[in-house]
C-alpha cells in the first residue's frame, strides 16, 4: 500500500469524525471548532499516535483554509450590513486590535518573564478575533442578534486579520533584526490595507463580468470559477504586498451582492467548502500541538487569557462603541464575543518558522488561550446574549427558492419579499396590487405550501412572494409591499411608473397612495378615454391631481400601458 493511500484513508476518517462531532456541538454547548481541535489532539502523538510537527505545512494548509472560510463569509455578507456598521467595525479591527495586543502583550511579558517585544508579539498574535469562529457561532448556534450587532461582530472579525498580521510581522522584524519601531512599520500597515482593498474591489468587479459573460458547458464549473476568482484575489494581493485575507473577503462581498448565474448552487458549494476547510484546519492544528506540553503552561495561559478576556478586550471595545452610541448591553456582548480561533494559532507558527528561542512557549500559550477562549466564550455566547436581552425572534425564511441560470441573457432579477403583518398587501388579491408593468409574480409560499400565483390569490402576513422584475422597478414594487403609510408615492417618485391600462383607480390609491380624484371603480384606460380632448395616440397626456398620465402602449383602440409621473410645480 502506498503512503498516499493511507493518508487518504486517515483524512477521510478524521473528516468524518469532524462532521459527526458537529452534531454534538449543540448538545454539549461547545463551538464546533473546539471539537475539531480535540479530535486533532486525540489523534496526535499523545493520543492515537499520528505524528505531525511540520510547521510549514500547517501554515500553508491553514492559510488556504482560512482564505476559503473568509471568502464564504464575504459571499454571505450583505452590502447593507457593511454600510450600516463599517465605521465601528473598522475601528475595532484597527485600534481595537492595537489596544488589545498592547495590554495583553504587556501582561504576557510580565507573566512569562519574556522580553517586552516578545510579550507584545504574543499579544499581537492573539489580538484579533477569528472570522471562522464568529461566522460559525453566529450562523450555526441558533441565536439571532439584531442586524447591527451581528454585522459588527462579523465584519470586525473578517477585517481585523490584516492588523494582527501587520503587528506580528512588524514585531518579528524588530526582534530578529534588533531594530526599532519606525516609519517602515506604518508603511507596511498602509500597504497591507491599501493593496488588499484595491485588489479585492478590482477582482470582485471583474469576476462578476467574467462569470456572467463566459458560457460554460457544465453548470458545475460556475462555483469552481467563483472559487478561482476568490483565490486569484488572495494571490494577487499577497504577491503585491497586500493583505490576501482582506482582499478575498472584499471580493466575496462584491460577488455575493451581485446577480450571477447559478448563484444558489454556488453558495451551497462554498458553504460546504468552508465547512471542509474548518474541519481540515482545526483538526490539523490539533495534530500540531502536544497536549502534555499545555500542562506545563496552563497557569500562565489562564492568567494571560483572563487579562485578554476581562481587561484588554473590554478596555479596547468600550470607548470605540461608545462613540457610535451602542448600548451598554451590546458593548458587553461585543466584549465577550472576542473569540480567538485559527488565525492566532496560524500566526503563532511564524515564530517557529523564524526560529525564535521562545517560539515553542509562545505557540503553546497561544494554543491554550485559543482553546480556553473558544470553549468558555463560545459555549456561553447564547447564555450571555439571553441574559443581556439581546436575542431576537428569527425572521421567517422561505421554504422554497428560485434561481435564474442565464442572467447574461435576461435583463431581470428574482427578488423574494416577505409580507409583513402591517404591509399594504395583506388581505389583498394579486390582481388588486397595481404592480408595475413588466413584473411577474413567479411563486408564492405559505408555510411549507407552494401557491400558484393567480389574480384571485389573496396574500397573507408572512407569505413569501417571489417576483421576476427589472432592477429599476424595485422601488415601486417595494412600496407596494411596504407597511401602511399616509405618504403617497408621488412625494418621492423620480421615475415614471408604468401600469397596465386595466389597473383600477382604487388599486392605485391603495398601493401607492395616489388619488386621481376620479371614479375609483374605473380603469386607467377608461379614465384617459374620458378625459382626453383629442384622438388617442402613444403621446396622449392628461394631468390629474398633480400626476401626469401618458399613454405608453395601445392595442387597437385599447390603452394597454399608462405612465404616471408627478407634475413638478415651477415657482
Amino acid at each position: 500500500m502506498f503512503f498516499i493511500d493511507k493518508l487518504i484513508l486517515l483524512a477521510a476518517v478524521l473528516i468524518l469524525l469532524g462532521i459527526l462531532s458537529s452534531k454534538l456541538s449543540a448538545r454539549l454547548g461547545l463551538p464546533v471548532l473546539v471539537l475539531f481541535l480535540l479530535i486533532g489532539m486525540i489523534a496526535g502523538e499523545d493520543g492515537i499516535g499520528i505524528a505531525f510537527d511540520n510547521a510549514a505545512a500547517a501554515h500553508t494548509l491553514g492559510t488556504l483554509a482560512l482564505a476559503l472560510i473568509l471568502f464564504d463569509g464575504g459571499l454571505q455578507t450583505s452590502k447593507r450590513s457593511i454600510k450600516s456598521v463599517w465605521k465601528p467595525a473598522s475601528m475595532l479591527a484597527t485600534f481595537g486590535v492595537l489596544i488589545t495586543a498592547g495590554l495583553t502583550g504587556y501582561a504576557a511579558a510580565y507573566i512569562l518573564d519574556l522580553p517586552l517585544y516578545e510579550g507584545f508579539l504574543l499579544g499581537a498574535i492573539v489580538g484579533s478575533t477569528d472570522a471562522a469562529a464568529v461566522f460559525s457561532l453566529l450562523r450555526n448556534a441558533g441565536i439571532h442578534l439584531n442586524k447591527r450587532l451581528a454585522s459588527t461582530l462579523e465584519i470586525e472579525s473578517a477585517s481585523n486579520d490584516p492588523m494582527a498580521i501587520f503587528l506580528t510581522i512588524g514585531l518579528l522584524e524588530i526582534i530578529i533584526n534588533d531594530s526599532k519601531i519606525g516609519l517602515d512599520l506604518l508603511h507596511l500597515l498602509f500597504q497591507q490595507m491599501g493593496v488588499g482593498t484595491l485588489i479585492g474591489l478590482s477582482v470582485g468587479w471583474g469576476s462578476i463580468k467574467l462569470i456572467n459573460k463566459v458560457q460554460l458547458g457544465a453548470s458545475g464549473l460556475y462555483p469552481v470559477m467563483v472559487a478561482a476568482c476568490g483565490l486569484l484575489s488572495f494571490g494577487l494581493s499577497t504577491n503585491l504586498g497586500g493583505s490576501g485575507f482582506l482582499a478575498i473577503f472584499i471580493t466575496g462581498v462584491l460577488i455575493g451582492n451581485s446577480q450571477f448565474v447559478f448563484k444558489k448552487s454556488t453558495f451551497l458549494f462554498h458553504d460546504g467548502l468552508a465547512w471542509l476547510s474548518q474541519i481540515t484546519m482545526f483538526v490539523m492544528l490539533g495534530l500540531l500541538v502536544n497536549p502534555t506540553s499545555l500542562l506545563d503552561i496552563w497557569l500562565e495561559g489562564l492568567m494571560i487569557a483572563s487579562v485578554l478576556v476581562f481587561v484588554a478586550r473590554p478596555l479596547a471595545v468600550a470607548p470605540i462603541l461608545a462613540l457610535f452610541k451602542f448600548r451598554l448591553r451590546e458593548t458587553a456582548l461585543v466584549s465577550w464575543v472576542g473569540l480567538r480561533g485559527s488565525v492566532p494559532i496560524i500566526l503563532a507558527i511564524f515564530p517557529l518558522l523564524f526560529g525564535l528561542p521562545n517560539a515553542a512557549l509562545i505557540f503553546n500559550v497561544v494554543f491554550f488561550v485559543v482553546l480556553l477562549s473558544a470553549t468558555v466564550q463560545g459555549s456561553t455566547l447564547a447564555f450571555a446574549a439571553r441574559k443581556l436581552g439581546l436575542i431576537e425572534k428569527p425572521g421567517e425564511s422561505p421554504p422554497a427558492t428560485l434561481e435564474i441560470t442565464a442572467l447574461n441573457q435576461v435583463d431581470a432579477e428574482i427578488v423574494e419579499y416577505t409580507i409583513a403583518d402591517n404591509s399594504k398587501a395583506v388581505g389583498r388579491y394579486l390582481s388588486n396590487l397595481a404592480l408595475p408593468d413588466n413584473t411577474v409574480v413567479a411563486m408564492i409560499t405559505r408555510g411549507h405550501q407552494v401557491i400558484a400565483p393567480r389574480g384571485s390569490s389573496m396574500l397573507q402576513a408572512q407569505d413569501h412572494v417571489f417576483m421576476v422584475i427589472r432592477p429599476e422597478l424595485r422601488p415601486f414594487v417595494e412600496y407596494v409591499f411596504s407597511p401602511v403609510t399616509d405618504i403617497a408615492m408621488t412625494e418621492f417618485l423620480n421615475k415614471e411608473l408604468c401600469l397596465k391600462g386595466y389597473t383600477k383607480i382604487q388599486d392605485i390609491l391603495d398601493s401607492y397612495g395616489i388619488d386621481l380624484a376620479h371614479d375609483r371603480h374605473s380603469t386607467l384606460d377608461a379614465l384617459i378615454k374620458n378625459k382626453a380632448e383629442s384622438e388617442l395616440n402613444l403621446e396622449t397626456m392628461i394631468v390629474l391631481s398633480g400626476v401626469r398620465l401618458t399613454v405608453r402602449g395601445m392595442v387597437g383602440e385599447r390603452v394597454s400601458t399608462v405612465g404616471l409621473t408627478p407634475v413638478v410645480s415651477k415657482c
